[in-house]
């Protein structure tokens, strides 16, 4: 049984790191936007990592990918393993923190193919994380499958591979293209609302933290602020800083919903993504 439950840890924890490697790889970039987002200082606070994302983003999809290829081939059991429960630790705590405080929406676990809400990802962060408990408990049943030397030529084989990999998308783009601004998108339809398309949009709540006279709080729905008539109780005051809106249901959302041209406060979007042809030059600053 320990062998068995072993094995397929190994199997199912291997292929997941190599698939999500894979596909953070394909998009580097994105990859990058995603850890400047967790380095800010709302969120881990690290902005002297910032500058580094892109090299940072490059060094974790390989090292990923590394890791999965060396747990279904068995070799170096000991750096494997500890390198998965490390990584596997540091995003559990992360992925919690991040949906607890409601810090950053999308992991960004699987890149733009596989959208995942905090939850999801923490959820999933868990179940990795005693899939490789497992493989610690039963380490001595990981061995290799094939000869070193084969073993040898398929690790230099998906390192080249990777680097390989790496640096044509960064040259060319990604070779799957999830993002909200893939080419051949429309830009007006992609930007239009459930509403007018005749979609089902997603729904929110408002929470609103009330401070009771005794100095404690309590938190209520906008939908029981109003059923239960907390208004009318004056001993109560709303906490400005502790109101926020939380989603309650899924429902179409607009690919792109954060794009607008304006010239001096005036919003032009629908005027130049609407002309027959636009030569656009973009920059940072």
């Amino acid at each position: 049984m320990k062998n068995v439950l072993t094995q397929i840890s190994r199997v199912l924890v291997g292929g997941l790191f190599i698939f999500s490697g894979v596909i953070k790889m394909n998009d580097p970039v994105g990859f990058a936007f995603k850890l400047e987002e967790y380095f800010g200082e709302d969120v881990l606070n690290l902005p002297f990592l910032q500058p580094l994302a892109l090299y940072l983003a490059v060094f974790l999809v390989i090292l990923e990918v590394l890791l999965g290829v060396f747990l279904l081939l068995g070799v170096y059991k000991r750096f494997t393993l500890w390198s998965l429960a490390g990584m596997m630790g540091f995003f559990t705590f992360l992925t919690f923190y991040s949906a607890y405080f409601n810090k950053v929406t999308d992991c960004g676990c699987f890149g733009d193919a596989i959208p995942l809400t905090p939850w999801e990802s923490f959820s999933k962060d868990v179940v990795l994380s005693i899939l490789i408990a497992v493989l610690i408990w039963g380490q001595m049943h990981i061995r290799t499958w094939l000869p070193e030397r084969i073993n040898q030529a398929k690790m230099a084989g998906t390192l080249l591979l990777c680097v390989l990999f790496s640096n044509h998308v960064l040259s060319h783009g990604p070779i799957w293209d999830f993002r909200a601004y893939k080419p051949g998108t429309d830009v007006l339809v992609a930007m239009k609302s459930a509403e007018e398309l005749g979609l089902e949009p997603p729904k929110y709540e408002t929470y609103f933290t009330l401070a009771a006279p005794d100095g404690s709080r309590v938190e209520v729905s906008g939908t029981a602020y109003i059923d239960e008539k907390w208004y009318e109780r004056t001993d109560y005051t709303i906490v400005e800083d502790g109101t926020y809106s939380k989603k309650i249901a899924e429902g179409y959302e607009p690919p792109i919903h954060d794009f607008a041209i304006l010239i001096n406060g005036e919003d032009r979007t629908e005027e130049f993504v609407a002309a027959p042809q636009v030569l656009w030059l973009i920059a940072y600053d």
